[in-house]
């Protein structure tokens, strides 16, 4: 946990094992493909979840570059809003996967902060079916996002939502606090 003050509130930054789909927070971040589509892992889960109007809304909002993210409502989820961003596919690592990777993180980051959100979860952006090695993913996300919390903003709790206890251990090997 990264306690600070802001606004007279301490920011909670932790990793439960907890299906995404279930969390009540402001933003669920969903791992998307470019054209916003309903796909397989924590896609699909999110506009079975949502329902069809998800799909919908995301076409309206489609296309998303790799890197970037776009907002939409959670319509039957508990969040308010799904956050949509395109994570690389694994290459190797020559590919800027990285940096592209960051990206989507940080885009996502500057889009809660434009909608004045306080709790944003996220899972394991592009560890999926995008390949990314999950250890060297779980350090870009934990990097990027400590890095973006010290911009002053409404964010105050945000969680990496696990959907294994491999990809949970690997958060507490980044330092953050399992819930």
């Amino acid at each position: 946990m990264l306690p600070r003050r802001q606004s007279n509130a301490l920011l909670s930054l932790t990793a439960k094992l907890v299906d995404i789909t279930t969390l009540n927070v402001d933003a669920i971040v969903n791992a998307a493909n470019s054209e916003l589509a309903p796909g397989g892992g924590v896609c699909g889960a999110i506009h079975a979840a949502a329902g069809p109007e998800l799909a919908r809304a995301s076409a309206r909002v489609a296309p998303c570059p790799t890197g970037d993210a776009r907002l939409t409502p959670g319509f039957n989820l508990p969040a308010r809003f799904v956050i949509h961003a395109v994570g690389p596919m694994w290459s190797g690592g020559s590919a800027r996967e990285p940096e592209l990777l960051a990206s989507a993180y940080r885009r996502t980051l500057e889009l809660a902060r434009a909608e004045g959100l306080r709790s944003v979860a996220f899972p394991a952006i592009s560890t999926g079916i995008y390949g990314y090695p999950l250890r060297e993913a779980t350090h870009v996300a934990v990097t990027t996002v400590r890095s973006e919390l010290v911009i002053p903003s409404s964010l105050s709790d945000v969680i990496f939502a696990c959907f294994s206890r491999d990809v949970l251990a690997a958060y507490a090997a980044e330092g953050i606090l399992l819930a």
